[in-house]
C-alpha cells in the first residue's frame, strides 16, 4: 500500500534479537497506521492482565503514511503500551524532528518486547538493530543521556531517552527527544525503565512511495492558503499555547489551588503577554509547520536569569503554576526544565505537587509543603524521581498514592490520569471527553475545548453534546493514525483528510467510511480497557467535580454527566 513500507520491526530485548514482519494492505486500509495500527498491535501482542511495569508489557512505536512527506504537520509519531498510570490503553504523541528518522528505518511500526539484562540502548537504522550498553549513563538526566547516545550515532540521527524517573519506575515518567519534546502522558518512560531500556537512536533515511505527488502538492497549497487566511495562525505564531492562560481565566475555568478555584489572581504573571515581555522568545517549530507554536525561551531576569527551555506550554503553566498558585512564570519555567531533565510529565507532576499540599494540610504526610513554594516542589520532584522518602508514595501516581493516603475523595483523575487545564465544571463537554477517553482524563482525544470556547456549542449545553464531541474525536482519531498535529484541526477538515489519504495511500474513502474507521479505532481502545478491567464504571469524573462547585460557583451534576455519557455510548456502539 502506498505511503507505507508494509513492514513491522519486532525487537526482543531479552535475547537481543530482531526480525521483520510484513503487514497486509487490508490491515493498513482498516487502520491507516499510527493509532489504528498501534491499538491493533497492542491488543494482539499484549497478554491480558500483563503488569504494565513488567518486561512482558510490549511497547509500540508507529508512524503514518504522511510521515516524511512534504505535508504540513507530518513531523509526529505515536507510542502505545499498557499504561502504568491507568492500567489501560496508553498512548502518547511527540513532535519535533524525530518522526521521519523513525520511518526512514524502513518500517511502519516497531514492537519492543522483553527486557534487557542490564541498562541498554538501541541503535536502529535501515539495516537493523544494534544492542548497546548504557550502564555509563545509569541514572543520568535526559539531556546528558541523549547526548551520550547520539555521540556515536551517524550524523543527522535522532534519539529518545528516559531520565532517572523512568529508570526508577515513576508511573508518570515520560520519554524525551530533541531535548524538550515529550512522549508525556501515561507513564511510558516507566515501561522503558522496567525493560532496562535507556534510549533509542534512529538514523534511517529511506523514503516510501506515495500515491499521487501532484494531489499532495494541491493539498499543501490548500492548507497553506487556509493558514494565511485564518487569524488563529498569527496567534499561534506569536503567542503559542500560553495564550490560553488569559482565555481560561476569563472563563473562570483555569484550575487553581488544586481544583478548588477557576480563577488565579496572579494569572497575568503566567500569561503569554508576560512571557513575551520578560523572556527572550523565538520560534522553534517542528519541520514542515507554519504554525510555529513552540517557543524557545530564555529567562531575562531574577534568580533563573539565562535559563533556556522550550515553552513553557499552557498545560505546564496551569499544572505547575495555577494548581500550586505559583505566581511567577520564571519559577514555572525552572520547574519545567527540572521535570524535563528528570524525565517526568509536567502535567502529572504539577497535579501531584498540589495534591501533596493538600495531603500535608490533612496531616497525611510529614513533608512540609504549601502553595507557592517552588523550592519545596523541586525537592519533592527530586524525591519522586529517586523513589526516596515521601517520593516513594507519590511516584506511584495519583490513583495509587491517594489510596495509600486515604485521600481518594479529593484526588482529581480519571482512571489514573489527571485532567488538562480546562475545568469540566465550566466546559461541560470537556467533562464528557475526560470521562470517556480510553487514556484517562485526556483533552487531546477530541480537543473539545475548541468547540466550547469558540462558540460552536454552549459550554452548559447537555443534550446533543455527545454528537459533536464524537465528530471531533473521530477526526482526531484519523489525525492520530496518519499521524497529524492536532493544532491543524482548523485547517484539515473531513474533505482535506480524504484528499490527504488519497494522495499518500491511493485509497479513496467517503466521509462516512472514514468516520466508521475512526469509530472502530476508538472502540478498539475501549475494548482493550474493558479487557484489562477498566469497565464502564471507570468512565466517570472525580467525586469532587460532581459534588463541589468552584469558588466562582461553576458546577457539574452527576445527572448531566450520566445523560451525556448515555448519549455518547449509544452513538459509539453502532460498530462495536
Amino acid at each position: 500500500m502506498k505511503g507505507f513500507f508494509n513492514k513491522i520491526l519486532y525487537i526482543d530485548l531479552s535475547n537481543e534479537s530482531f526480525h521483520y514482519q510484513d503487514i497486509t494492505d487490508d490491515l493498513l486500509g482498516r487502520c491507516l497506521g499510527g493509532k489504528g495500527l498501534g491499538a491493533h498491535l497492542l491488543m494482539k501482542e499484549n497478554e491480558q492482565g500483563v503488569d504494565p511495569l513488567s518486561k512482558d508489557n510490549v511497547f509500540i512505536i508507529a508512524t503514518g503514511p504522511i510521515t516524511g512527506t512534504m505535508a504540513w504537520s507530518q513531523s509526529r509519531f505515536g507510542a502505545y503500551t499498557k499504561s502504568p498510570a491507568t492500567g489501560g490503553f496508553g498512548e502518547s504523541y511527540c513532535g519535533g524532528s524525530l518522526a521521519p528518522k523513525i520511518k526512514g528505518c524502513g518500517v511502519d511500526a516497531i514492537v519492543i518486547k522483553g527486557g534487557a539484562s542490564k541498562l541498554s540502548y538501541l541503535a536502529i537504522d535501515e539495516s537493523g538493530v544494534k544492542f548497546c550498553d548504557a550502564t555509563a549513563i545509569l541514572q543520568a538526566e535526559t539531556f546528558e543521556s541523549e547526548d551520550y547516545i547520539l555521540k556515536d550515532a551517524p550524523k543527522g540521527a535522532g534519539a529518545m531517552v528516559i531520565g532517572p524517573a523512568g529508570e526508577n519506575l515513576v508511573r508518570f515518567a515520560c520519554i524525551k527527544s530533541d531535548k524538550w519534546r515529550s512522549l508525556g502522558r501515561g507513564g511510558l518512560g516507566a515501561v522503558w525503565g522496567a525493560k532496562n531500556l535507556k534510549g533509542i537512536s534512529f538514523s534511517g533515511k529511506k523514503k516510501c512511495e506515495i500515491a499521487n505527488q501532484d494531489l499532495l502538492k494541491k493539498f499543501v497549497k490548500i492548507i497553506s492558503q487556509k493558514g494565511k487566511e485564518s487569524p488563529v495562525t498569527a496567534l499561534y505564531q506569536k503567542l503559542g499555547t500560553p495564550m490560553q492562560v488569559k482565555v481560561m481565566n476569563a472563563k473562570k475555568g483555569f484550575p487553581t489551588r488544586y481544583w478548588q478555584k477557576g480563577y488565579f489572581d496572579g494569572w497575568e504573571k503566567l500569561s503569554a503577554d508576560y512571557m513575551q515581555e520578560n523572556f527572550e522568545v523565538s520560534q522553534h517549530p517542528c519541520p514542515t509547520c507554519f504554525l510555529r507554536c513552540t517557543k524557545h525561551s530564555v529567562v531575562k531576569n531574577g534568580r533563573h536569569k539565562g535559563l533556556e527551555l522550550e515553552g513553557p506550554e499552557f498545560e505546564t503553566i496551569y499544572a505547575l503554576g495555577g494548581l500550586s498558585e505559583i505566581d511567577s512564570l520564571e519559577e514555572v519555567a525552572w520547574l519545567n526544565v527540572l521535570c524535563d531533565k528528570l524525565g517526568i510529565d509536567t502535567m502529572s507532576a504539577g497535579n501531584i505537587a498540589a495534591f501533596a499540599v493538600e495531603a500535608h494540610k490533612a496531616s497525611k504526610i510529614d513533608f512540609e509543603i504549601d502553595y507557592n513554594q517552588p523550592d519545596r516542589i523541586a525537592e519533592l520532584f527530586g524525591l519522586i524521581s529517586k523513589g526516596e522518602g515521601v517520593g516513594k508514595i507519590f511516584q506511584k501516581g495519583i490513583k495509587e498514592a491517594s489510596k495509600e493516603l486515604g485521600l481518594e475523595d479529593i484526588a482529581i483523575h480519571v482512571k489514573g490520569l489527571e485532567p488538562a487545564g480546562f475545568d469540566p465544571r465550566v466546559l461541560k463537554g470537556m467533562g464528557l471527553s475526560y470521562a470517556t477517553s480510553a487514556r484517562g482524563a485526556c483533552h487531546l482525544r477530541g480537543t473539545f475545548y475548541k468547540a466550547e470556547l469558540s462558540g460552536m456549542m454552549d459550554p452548559d449545553q447537555i443534550k446533543g453534546k455527545a454528537k459533536l464531541l464524537i465528530d471531533f474525536e473521530d477526526r482526531a482519531a484519523i489525525f492520530d493514525s496518519m499521524v497529524l498535529c492536532r493544532f491543524f484541526r482548523d485547517y484539515i477538515l473531513w474533505d482535506e483528510l480524504l484528499m490527504l489519504i488519497e494522495a499518500t495511500t491511493g485509497k479513496i474513502y467517503t466521509k462516512e467510511q472514514l468516520a466508521d474507521l475512526a469509530n472502530e479505532t476508538t472502540n478498539l481502545t475501549r475494548r482493550y480497557n474493558h479487557r484489562e478491567g477498566l469497565d464502564s464504571s471507570t468512565d466517570t469524573l472525580p467525586k469532587r467535580f460532581l459534588t463541589e462547585a468552584t469558588k466562582e460557583g461553576a458546577t457539574m451534576s452527576r445527572e448531566d454527566l450520566d445523560m451525556m455519557i448515555k448519549e455518547y455510548n449509544e452513538l459509539r456502539s453502532k460498530n462495536i
